[in-house]
């Protein structure tokens, strides 16, 4: 019985020295093997990627990994910078290779393809075009809202950076005066041509922004100025007769 239980572990002992023998025989084989060649480092992709996903969002979803240089897939990245302010074209899985050909520049939106905040309203006004920079205001640009109320004489700037998501109806002199005379000494430099007209704005505002809007255009009358985002709002006061010529 004695000699049996002997045997027995005899063979357990053989089975896992075995076992261990021939597993450093594999990593001693693949470390020969991988010895034997050129390596290179790329970056493969650890957690699912969407289309459309910045390259600068992508730090914390791929890792670099060493590979044969056989195994390296034409193109593959060795760093983000290569495809700096790209974006994913198709959705990337988890274990594939970072490959620039799967990166383009984001395209352009269309100049009146403007986002509209949530919770925001967009609500138009007309405006004679210069009041509105010259019409040289542009969809995605913010602007000031200045509001006079002619009863009591006053101005004040009643919003501050309010997005413009739509322009329409600019009309230039040039197209709007095609038998306009030149200017009177020939071959005078002419200048760039002054919209005139009216012109619809649109603008996404908050629902009380919006009641301010709807009261300025119906009670008194508004001029735009191009705010962009960081312009201080300090310093507006609201300007009456008597204040402005005292």
């Amino acid at each position: 019985m004695r000699s049996r239980i002997v045997a027995a572990v005899a063979a357990i002992l053989l089975a896992i020295v075995g076992v261990v023998l021939l597993t450093g025989y594999v990593v001693g084989a693949d470390q020969r093997a991988m010895a034997g060649m050129k390596t290179t480092s790329v970056l493969v992709v650890t957690e699912p990627v969407a289309a459309d996903t910045p390259a600068e969002d992508l730090a914390e979803l791929v890792e670099p990994k060493v590979l044969p240089a056989k195994a390296v897939a034409p193109g593959a990245l060795t760093s983000l910078e290569d495809v700096a302010g790209k974006v994913a074209t198709a959705d990337l899985v988890a274990g594939e290779q970072l490959l620039a050909d799967r990166f383009a520049a984001p395209e352009k939106k269309d100049k009146d393809d403007v986002v509209v905040p949530k919770d925001m309203q967009e609500i138009s006004i007309m405006l004679e075009s210069q009041r509105v920079v010259g019409s040289t205001i542009t969809a995605g640009e913010t602007v000031g809202v200045f509001t006079t109320y002619h009863d009591s004489k006053k101005t004040h700037q009643t919003l501050h950076q309010a997005l413009v998501t739509r322009i329409e109806n600019g009309v230039a002199a040039s197209d709007a005066k095609p038998d306009a005379k030149p200017d009177a000494e020939e071959g005078a430099e002419q200048g760039p041509a002054v919209p005139e007209g009216n012109v619809v704005v649109t603008l996404a505002l908050s629902a009380p922004d919006a009641e301010t809007l709807v009261w300025s255009q119906e009670i008194g009358s508004i001029w735009l100025s191009r705010e962009p985002e960081g312009t201080p709002r300090d310093g507006t006061r609201t300007v009456t007769e008597e204040g402005l010529f005292r």
